[in-house]
């Protein structure tokens, strides 16, 4: 009879090698940024994230969100060499390819506390009911973009988004 040998927080069946598929979970999102100390004070003072490890200057550090979630930040020169693509550029003018998306109670309230703080423009809030949120996007001082949304009333969606609903909350 398998087994499943867990060690390090990975799970594999006892004998085959075989990592489980069940096994493999989330731990964290690492954004790879140029300005590390800058980046550090913006998820700590303007998105108001737990430091868990690392301070400014350490060229490494990591944050609790809400949910014990783990957002963490890492020169992106120091990456590169662990990887070997050091010699390939670090900037490029392409479209944005990826959003961090956090969700708030209200966005507006969230928006007003941010406003002082955020060195870039704030998008938003805007109502999107394709989408049954109100959401507002921003950078960080990397230039990532960050959206931070609050649901919208299920009356304020769009009547697409009503019909998507139903059908996808019967697969639950």
């Amino acid at each position: 009879m398998r087994h499943l040998a867990s060690g390090m927080g990975n799970h594999y069946e006892a004998g085959t090698g075989i990592e489980s598929l069940m096994s493999l979970k989330l731990e964290s999102i690492r954004l790879l940024v140029s300005k590390f100390d800058e980046c550090f004070r913006f998820y700590k003072d303007v998105m108001g994230f737990e430091v868990t490890w690392g301070d400014e200057g350490s060229g490494y550090a990591s944050f609790k969100t809400s949910g014990n979630r783990v957002l963490s930040i890492f020169k992106r020169g120091e990456q590169a060499k662990t990887v070997g693509t050091e010699d390939l550029p670090s900037e490029a003018k392409v479209q944005d390819r990826f959003v961090l998306v956090f969700r708030s109670r209200n966005v507006d309230k969230r928006l007003k506390r941010m406003k002082g703080k955020c060195t870039g423009p704030i998008l938003g809030p805007a109502d999107y009911p394709d989408w049954g949120i109100r959401a507002a996007y921003i950078r960080d001082p990397d230039g990532n973009l960050i959206e931070i949304h609050s649901p919208l009333p299920v009356e304020a969606w769009s009547k697409d988004l009503r019909l998507a609903s139903s059908k996808y909350s019967k697969r639950d």
